[in-house]
């Protein structure tokens, strides 16, 4: 039988309650209050505080507080990544992020939905994975939505709300965001 944590990362119906889950989230709560508070500049001790928060990054993961998170464990990003100021991540599932990726202040990825039955509402929620390629661009307040893979090369315009996958080397804009052109062609 699956954890709770495994069916949360797993995408399963789950209960955020479990007490393995609370544990993780105020460990997480922990370290965000040491970066956004007591640290607040990338200095040697946030970098030490980003490397256990977000244990599993590629080299130069670069964060402007004050950032949010729900667990750290469950983002994946390659090399070079730049979060500038107030962007949030719910990453109940996977959030896999490429090389070389910037986002706007304000940006947030939304792993976490909910079922539209309002009675497993009450005490189930669920999560869906977000994958962004390599060398994108998140314009700022952008919402990426849960089950979105945005592909590589992609920039998405500022105010944004994607909600359907955004295929390879496009520009898209809006709410819902639409692909209005390709790009490097």
């Amino acid at each position: 039988m699956k954890t709770e944590k495994e069916k949360m990362i797993d995408g399963d119906y789950y209960l955020a309650g479990d007490s393995t889950l609370v544990k993780d989230r105020r460990r997480a709560k922990n370290l965000l209050h040491r970066l956004n508070v007591t640290e607040y500049r990338l200095t040697k001790k946030a970098k030490e505080i980003l490397k256990e928060l977000i244990p599993n990054a590629g080299s130069n993961l670069y964060i402007e507080p004050p950032f949010h998170c729900d667990y750290g464990y469950n983002i994946f990003c390659g090399e070079n990544v730049y979060f500038n100021v107030n962007c949030v991540v719910l990453d109940c599932s996977t959030v896999t992020i490429g090389s070389n990726v910037f986002f706007a202040p304000a940006v947030q990825l939304y792993t976490a939905t909910h079922p539209l039955d309002a009675e497993l509402r009450k005490t189930l929620e669920n999560a869906l994975p977000i994958t962004i390629g390599d060398d994108c661009w998140i314009g700022g307040n952008s919402v990426i939505c849960p089950g979105v893979t945005i592909g590589k090369g992609c920039v998405i315009g500022a105010g944004s709300v994607v909600t359907k996958n955004i295929p390879d080397n496009s520009l898209a804009v809006g709410n819902p965001a639409k692909v209005i052109r390709k790009l490097n062609q």
